[in-house]
């Protein structure tokens, strides 16, 4: 029996914000099979939500989706955040929204690990676009005290530079951002 998802408390969400890069994740039949240099980049807002970009590139198209995080419950002190984006271009008014838990992040916000309480989806996340094995390791094997089937992360191949959102084509069907985050 896997013991009780248990979530970072006292998140400071200034440290966690800029830019995250996906080392590994549960695939999503949304996402592009092929996505590579998958990253996050997060900013505080004046209101204090934060803005979302996800951006992904397969077959050299940059693919991108934008959306606000905020805080589940103002008043608690666990990580646990709502994540909306609007669904372009055809339900523009229409808000998704999934949620995202800080299970894990170490005392210098380089690497962290994200979950849902369905436990469908897992993020592994770090500041640099490579992470230590024995980080990656340690990281899985708390996915897997909290019952994530961890026989499903799929290593996002990263780049040793990664792209530039400026050079790269877009490809503005980021649909899978929304339907991954949905959590179902």
């Amino acid at each position: 029996m896997a013991k009780e998802m248990e979530v970072v408390k006292g998140l400071d969400l200034g440290r966690y914000m800029g830019r995250w890069y996906e080392i590994a994740s549960f695939p999503s039949r949304f996402q592009p099979r092929n996505g590579v240099d998958t990253r996050a980049t997060y900013t505080l807002n004046d209101d204090g939500t934060v803005h979302v970009l996800n951006e992904t590139w397969s077959d050299g198209k940059r693919g991108f989706i934008e959306g606000t995080a905020y805080k589940a419950d103002p008043s608690s002190d666990e990580a646990k955040l709502k994540v909306k984006f609007y669904v372009p271009p055809f339900l523009p008014i229409i808000p998704v929204v999934g949620d995202y838990w800080v299970l894990y992040i170490d005392d210098d916000y380089q690497y962290a690990l994200i979950g849902q309480p369905s436990r469908n989806y897992l993020w592994v996340l770090c500041r640099q676009s490579h992470m230590d094995e024995e980080v990656y390791s340690m990281l899985v094997g708390k996915a897997k005290e909290v019952g994530y089937d961890v026989s499903k992360l799929h290593k996002t191949p990263q780049s040793d530079t990664p792209p530039s959102a400026d050079e790269s084509p877009k490809d503005t069907k980021g649909i899978w951002w929304f339907k991954s985050l949905l959590g179902k």
